[in-house]
């Protein structure tokens, strides 16, 4: 794999792009350091599909710079492996010489681009599909064959637009695993998603949207110190006590609110400035408890905590 000598695999300084009268990017300034596994998030139409066909050079800016390993996208494309949100393969192709193909357009010699293909293939677990044309396989198939040729020339770049949907969970861990063990190998992975926990479990770096701007850029180890979550689940030991213990809990000093969980489960929000540690040992004295713990602070919880609105799943925010 090709190294950049640039500290950064993408610069974006200022940048605007605007559909019309809609802004959907709105003075964007993004950094993205080399070796970084970045997730930007934010609810559909928030600008990240805008933002990384600008950094491909699918479409341009109408103000501001931007910069992809030290020049442009179509400059470095060879260094760059990119899964689009609209999927396509050639489907009368079958997948071997699909995946040749592509190899071969990112500089691979013909053997290394067959030897790879087959290897990627099994590594994504679709033995056997080979020989079959791209129309035969299944949707979830379809987009792990285009995940291998997005990845089989070894980019320094990976950028991926949501390369989760409509994948089902063995798929998802299929493509996680795959995803780690690329980043482990020193790639930038850059991708984007409406599914916050998905980034959750994946990225070391949360890049969060809303309505064409930039609302929180940092490692997420920093997000979690940050974002104090205020919120204890406890569950009594006692299956159908949860209407008692509830009382009991709310009339706890420092907790502003309990709320029915999943279950027998209950969630207290505490007010500003309380020790967790403390309300839990009082929890614990109020009834005989099952489990109790702080719970860790979500990406949805920060979002709500900085616009004040919970994200929209994409099949009600079209």
């Amino acid at each position: 794999m090709t190294t950049s000598t640039t500290t950064s695999s993408i610069r974006i300084r200022g940048v605007v792009k605007r559909f019309g009268p809609t802004v959907a990017v709105d003075h964007l300034d993004l950094e993205i350091p080399r070796g970084t596994l970045c997730g930007v998030l934010g609810p559909n139409g928030a600008g990240k599909s805008t933002t990384i066909r600008m950094i491909m050079s699918i479409i341009h800016p109408d103000e501001g710079e931007l910069e992809v390993l030290g020049a442009d996208a179509l400059s470095a494309k060879d260094r760059i492996g990119y899964l689009p949100e609209e999927r396509g393969l050639y489907r009368k192709m079958k997948v071997g010489e699909f995946l040749r193909y592509v190899g071969r357009l990112k500089g691979l010699a013909s053997r290394d681009a067959r030897d790879r293909s087959a290897a990627w293939l099994d590594r994504l677990e679709l033995p056997g599909v080979l020989g079959k044309r791209c129309e035969e396989l299944s949707k979830g198939m379809q987009q792990k064959v285009q995940f291998a040729a997005a990845v089989m020339h070894e980019p320094e770049l990976l950028i991926l637009d949501e390369p989760f949907s409509g994948l089902d969970p063995v798929n998802v861990r299929t493509l996680t695993r795959a995803l780690r063990e690329i980043h482990a190998s020193g790639t930038t992975v850059l991708f984007s998603t409406h599914l916050m926990n998905q980034a959750e479990a994946l990225c070391d770096r949360i890049v969060l949207f809303h309505r064409g701007r930039k609302i929180l850029d940092e490692p997420l180890a920093s997000i979690r110190n940050r974002f104090d979550p205020r919120t204890l689940l406890v569950e009594p030991a006692d299956a159908g006590t949860s209407d008692r213990l509830r009382e009991r809990l709310e009339a706890l000093e420092g907790v502003e609110a309990v709320e029915f969980g999943t279950g027998d489960e209950l969630v207290l929000r505490l007010a500003d400035g309380v020790a967790p540690a403390g309300v839990l040992g009082a929890a614990a004295a109020a009834a005989p408890l099952r489990s109790a713990s702080v719970r860790s602070v979500s990406l949805d919880d920060v979002f709500v905590d900085l616009v004040g609105e919970r994200t929209v799943p994409a099949e009600a925010n079209p």
